[in-house]
């Protein structure tokens, strides 16, 4: 199973549209993650055109979002456990990553996805895979833009960035 993960997109109106960069590399996965801070459905909306969508909600999100989301999600896919959580709660003093682990602590998860910081991360402790794809379209203090691809065999997770330099 290939999925496609975005987080922090920020976008109040579609009028621009996702990036070229995301569209090019979620046109052949199979699911769409998103981690929160969408701040309008309409972004929603242009991600399902490419497969289905599924996500929580982050800070800067209303209640719409709120409502159809919800805050945190642990799935289940091809045999993996996914906990998905933005990032900026619950506060654990250290860091996204942190407040992540502490959202799914006493969990059995393989994975946690998680945005927030808008900052892409990769790595492993206690034998779960933390991954934060950082920002499709607000960069902030990064360099380049970023998403993350998943793949998902046989109960095995792995995931890495797409990075680009080009919002539109």
């Amino acid at each position: 199973m290939k999925i496609g993960i975005v987080s922090d997109t920020h976008m109040s109106s579609a009028a621009r549209g996702l990036p070229q960069a995301l569209l090019a590399e979620f046109r052949d996965v199979d699911l769409i993650l998103h981690l929160g801070d969408w701040v309008s459905l309409e972004v929603y909306e242009l991600l399902a055109q490419l497969a289905p969508v599924e996500g929580i909600a982050g800070n800067n999100d209303g209640a719409e979002i709120i409502r159809r989301f919800g805050e945190r999600k642990l799935l289940t896919l091809e045999g993996a456990r996914i906990g998905m959580i933005h990032g900026h709660t619950p506060y654990s003093r250290k860091g996204t990553d942190g407040n992540a682990l502490l959202a799914f602590e006493g969990e059995a998860v393989d994975c946690i996805l998680f945005g927030h910081s808008h900052q892409p991360l990769v790595r492993k402790e206690n034998g779960i895979l933390l991954f934060n794809p950082g920002s499709a379209t607000d960069k902030r203090r990064e360099k380049r833009y970023s998403i993350g691809l998943m793949d998902i065999e046989q109960g095995k997770v792995s995931a890495r960035h797409v990075f680009y330099d080009s919002r539109e």
